[in-house]
């Protein structure tokens, strides 16, 4: 994509460590990744995983393990090493429901009991990802997966009293955003792939819509076509009562009921391609009522449908997104892992994590990062157990260790725990297969400057049918003594967002395949895409890729947010029998707790299925 040579977008320049491992496939022998990872340059930041930067998220070396566990390599008796350790509880996973299900279990029990949590990436958080960036002798942060504290309905008590016990304010947020782009707007980038030429048109949303179509590159038929779309206030479905339209919406994507019923040109879908909704939805797996909430999109102006009862949880946002709320959790677990164990929103916010401190043996509760659970299973027969209840296995730098724990609680995917609980039920394995987590990533691209941004007067542009779908400038902060740039001469990070899909295929499917195409992809070919995006999005207002860009950072989630349920592509049938409730079931001494086993993708439901899963661990033992 773009005519540039890579010596004009850059990509000879040493800027970063480049991870020239790139994908690994699906399946490949756990053997390779060591020398994969002994071939790439060296990292000097590879004592303090946030200021890795090059390709992460899911990164080559952390996921291999779990692709032979779903291939079958680990089955039958599984021989490893017993460490000898044993714990009250062993958690699966230390994202922020893993984390919070370790909170959970010492506020029941006492913070003298004995926990381990097991990660199979580098860091912990889990997708609350802290990506960092010094700069000329500046700390830059950024967020590199979940992004706020926020919900389309409020948090339950049990999210709130644990963010109010970590320190966090959630009225006082207003405070911390800054005013750096007061009066900057939005843009979308026309490409000439599906246009008529390149061309990056501001003022979306906020110019009258004929002005606006009126500069881009569209043939006649689609300039007028948009144009009336957006303009006009028509009732497109009269024959049916207000609760009847509803009804019928639910049932039919928004892309049929642009050209079944408001008469959309098939020419002019190009330009909805770029719109995303939460959960990889775009313009033909999105149910068109969903489309007409809240007026997002247009085609039901002139609509009368049923009033909605709508409610909002608080917003707050940190630089480095919910990472902040992971850092703080493990400075309450675990002595020693920050300066201090008394942290609040603002003081977390620059405080270095030690990561020497987190497999500390002598403290109660532990992480141990790198440790892909490969086996847990109950030590004889489910009904009577012993004190030691499960066993657990990791690998860990090629080698097989095993644990006991008396309780487990799986935190991670759904799709994985049938392979490593290969006991479960069938029933229970069928549903922990039902969902397809979305495929996202998130590009954070430090540059030295944002002027071609304040030329523009723009601080986001979207991108219909772009390799990334849309490009802003950070949120800015001053919080807790970190500031975000001020003005446009000062080094900002853009945050790019993708979201790769196979349009035309059931949503699930669409999953699979965009993240079967993220798995393939190597970093080069990944970062010569972004650079080719900026240099085409920007270049008109001064931006050289090779001279602006000081770094890069791809967060790459091929198993990204949660699978949502939606009213085209799943059955309706009652909470009580939805997959994520029946896959979620205690199984002996073993639960769950993840976002998936709420069927939502919310940092809050994370936090409250581990504290379900905290709870049915004590009464398997009996304790409550």
């Amino acid at each position: 994509m773009g005519e540039w040579s890579d010596k004009e977008l850059g990509l000879h320049l040493p800027i970063a460590r480049r991870d020239f491992i790139g994908g690994v496939a699906a399946g490949a022998a756990l053997a390779a990744a060591p020398k994969a990872l002994a071939d790439a340059p060296a990292d000097p930041s590879a004592g303090y995983p946030p200021l890795k930067q090059g390709l992460r998220g899911q990164y080559p070396g952390s996921f291999e393990a779990a692709h032979m566990a779903r291939d079958g390599d680990f089955t039958g008796a599984l021989p490893a090493e017993d460490s000898g350790e044993h714990y009250d509880l062993v958690i699966v996973g230390g994202g922020i429901s893993g984390l919070s299900a370790a909170w959970f279990y010492r506020q029941a029990l006492g913070d003298d009991r004995r926990i381990l949590i097991l990660d199979n990436h580098d860091d912990f958080g889990g997708h609350a990802k802290r990506n960092e960036f010094t700069y000329e002798g500046r700390t830059i942060l950024a967020y590199g997966g979940t992004m706020s504290i926020e919900s389309p309905f409020p948090y339950s008590f049990t999210s709130k009293k644990l963010l109010a016990d970590l320190g966090v304010d959630l009225t006082s947020y207003a405070r911390y955003e800054t005013k750096a782009y007061e009066g900057l707007g939005s843009a979308t980038f026309f490409d000439k792939e599906h246009f008529l030429a390149d061309r990056l048109v501001t003022g979306t949303g906020a110019k009258p819509w004929p002005q606006f179509f009126a500069e881009a590159p569209l043939t006649g038929a689609v300039r007028a076509d948009l144009t009336r779309l957006y303009s006009e206030k028509k009732n497109y479905l009269p024959d049916l009562t207000p609760e009847a339209r509803a009804e019928y919406l639910r049932h039919i994507g928004y892309q049929d009921y642009l050209t079944k019923h408001a008469g959309v040109l098939p020419e002019s879908l190009p330009f909805f391609f770029g719109h995303y909704f939460r959960n990889n939805k775009r313009v033909d797996t999105l149910p068109a009522w969903e489309a007409a909430l809240g007026g997002r999109m247009p085609g039901f102006a002139g609509m009368d449908l049923p009033e909605q009862i709508t409610a909002e949880a608080q917003h707050f946002h940190w630089p480095d997104g919910n990472a902040t709320v992971a850092r703080l959790l493990v400075s309450r677990l675990i002595p020693g892992a920050f300066p201090s164990s008394t942290l609040d929103q603002e003081s977390v916010v620059l405080a270095p994590a030690r990561y020497a401190a987190l497999d500390n043996p002598a403290n109660p509760t532990r992480i141990r990062l790198s440790s892909m659970v490969i086996r847990a299973e109950h030590i004889g027969k489910v009904a009577r157990q012993t004190e030691k209840a499960v066993r657990v296995v990791y690998v860990k730098d090629g080698k097989r260790v095993s644990v006991t724990g008396a309780n487990v609680i799986m935190a991670c995917f759904n799709m994985v725990i049938p392979f490593i609980v290969p006991d479960l039920p069938a029933a229970q394995k069928e549903a922990l297969h039902y969902a397809s987590k979305v495929p996202m990533q998130y590009t954070n691209v430090l540059v030295k400057n944002w002027r071609p941004w304040a030329r523009l007067g723009v601080k986001s542009i979207g991108a219909p049918n772009g390799y990334h779908i849309g490009a802003s400038l950070d949120t800015p902060m001053d919080i807790g003594g970190y500031k975000s740039a001020l003005t446009p001469d000062e080094p900002v990070v853009i945050h790019m967002v993708r979201n790769p899909n196979q349009p035309g295929l059931p949503r699930k499917e669409q999953n699979r395949l965009g993240r079967a195409a993220m798995l393939a992809e190597e970093y080069p070919a990944i970062e010569r895409e972004i650079r080719s995006q900026l240099q085409r999005m920007l270049g008109g207002a001064g931006f050289n890729a090779a001279r602006d860009i000081a770094a890069i950072t791809v967060n790459r989630w091929p198993h990204g947010y949660a699978y949502t349920y939606d009213t085209l592509g799943d059955p309706d049938v009652p909470d009580e029998l939805r997959p994520h409730v029946l896959g979620r079931q205690t199984f002996g001494r073993i639960a769950i707790a993840n976002a998936d086993a709420a069927g939502s993708a919310f940092t809050n439901t994370a936090i409250d299925m581990g504290e379900r899963a905290v709870q049915e661990c004590l009464i398997s033992r009996g304790l409550i």
